[in-house]
């Protein structure tokens, strides 16, 4: 890991850590509850990365997180993933998951199906928890069947997720669940 660099950048959900080397964005991490946490399972990650002033590429992209996760849509399809190492299957559902517009939702089996392997959609589950690119690589998108929330990996789990997705108004038309009264009354996040 030797060259990567790491940044850790305010969001509207909290506290946000990047990190990149010579091929692109190596990882993306939401915020943990503290700050000191959120760097720490970066570092875990990526244990030689230095916190330095990020690149345009990736100044760019932090820029891009940020809106999005202020409720603006924004095309991120295009921040350099560094995918050393990924495999090909995976970098694959990652593209697909990509191209799902702000605001939609996907599952597994309609991104099996676009991906031409219908029967796959257990490997897709699979690459989608596995999914170091939140937000770049928005697999909050992604249900595991339609309606069906369950799934996600990132940190906080299915209330992060549902967070997201409200953020996006991709709840919208549906009806209020437990997960949304807790979204409501969640305790405010603990300074870094």
């Amino acid at each position: 890991m030797a060259g990567h660099g790491y940044a850790i950048f305010d969001t509207s959900v909290g506290r946000c850590g990047i990190a990149w080397g010579r091929h692109g964005i190596a990882g993306m991490r939401l915020p943990e509850v503290r700050e000191i946490e959120t760097r720490r399972r970066l570092l875990l990650q990526f244990p030689e990365a230095r916190e330095i002033k990020p690149p345009e590429d990736v100044e760019l992209a932090i820029e891009g997180i940020v809106a999005s996760l202020r409720g603006e849509p924004c095309d991120l399809s295009d921040a350099p993933l560094d995918l050393t190492g990924t495999s090909p299957f995976h970098r694959r559902v990652y593209e697909s998951v990509r191209l799902i517009p702000y605001g939609q939702t996907r599952t597994y089996a309609e991104l099996a199906a676009r991906l031409g392997a219908s029967g796959a959609v257990h490997a897709v589950g699979q690459a989608i928890n596995r999914n170091p690119f939140a937000i770049l690589v928005p697999c909050h998108r992604t249900l595991a069947s339609s309606g069906q929330t369950s799934g996600f990996a990132g940190n906080g789990g299915i209330v992060t997720k549902f967070r997201l997705l409200s953020i996006e108004g991709a709840l919208a038309g549906r009806s209020p669940t437990l997960f949304d009264a807790l979204l409501s009354v969640a305790p405010p996040r603990a300074p870094g």
